[in-house]
């Protein structure tokens, strides 16, 4: 594999046609090509899990589930993201490459990206007219908040523990945490959640 410059830079256009051919994944911020660093076993089986808990819940609707690599058009011609999860039940959302209507995104939290998520990005996610809640998963201690579209235009905040259970009030879909937990081994006390009680 060609090592890339430490710094990138091509148009939209070139990006997206250049970007599928790669074997690692990258996003587009404002000219500028960033690649993407990999995740621990944790973020992968919490990411799988939300998806898994919502492709089967989703299965008779009109909605779509794509997990890591499908990017999502946040504005056009200048940033494009790649969303651990997202969700769109939008019938124009029929580009082969991009979501561009979504109405739920999800990010697994990571150290090297939790403060990218809960601020640039998502003051970018923000412009979506379509997008109606954004939630952060912690991947060190079973934690999920829910940034909420309100009908003043306004996010709220909600948390939610191990015990609880989620309404995903964009798509009408209830998650136990627990189950999006499933199979993780938490650091550094090695708490591990025991499956045997999980539905998934």
């Amino acid at each position: 594999m060609v090592a890339l410059p430490a710094r990138l830079f091509m148009s939209a256009a070139e990006y997206l046609d250049w970007e599928p051919t790669q074997e690692e994944r990258h996003e587009y911020w404002d000219g500028e090509v960033v690649g993407m660093s990999g995740g621990t076993r944790n973020h992968n089986r919490i990411s799988l899990n939300f998806s898994k808990l919502l492709d089967d819940a989703l299965l008779d609707r009109d909605c779509d589930v794509y997990i890591a690599d499908v990017k999502v058009q946040v504005e056009p011609g200048r940033k494009y993201f790649y969303p651990n999860v997202v969700v769109t039940c939008d019938e124009r959302d029929d580009d082969a490459q991009i979501v561009q209507f979504p109405c739920l995104i999800i990010e697994v939290l990571s150290p090297w990206t939790e403060a990218i998520d809960r601020g640039a990005k998502f003051e970018r996610y923000r412009q979506f007219r379509s997008l109606q809640e954004y939630v952060l998963v912690q991947v060190d201690r079973p934690k999920v908040e829910v940034f909420r579209r309100n009908n003043l235009d306004r996010w709220v905040l909600s948390e939610y523990d191990l015990e609880d259970t989620l309404l995903l009030e964009s798509i009408e879909v209830e998650i136990t945490i627990s189950n999006l937990y499933r199979q993780v081994q938490f650091e550094p006390d090695n708490l591990i959640y025991d499956d045997s009680k999980s539905d998934l």
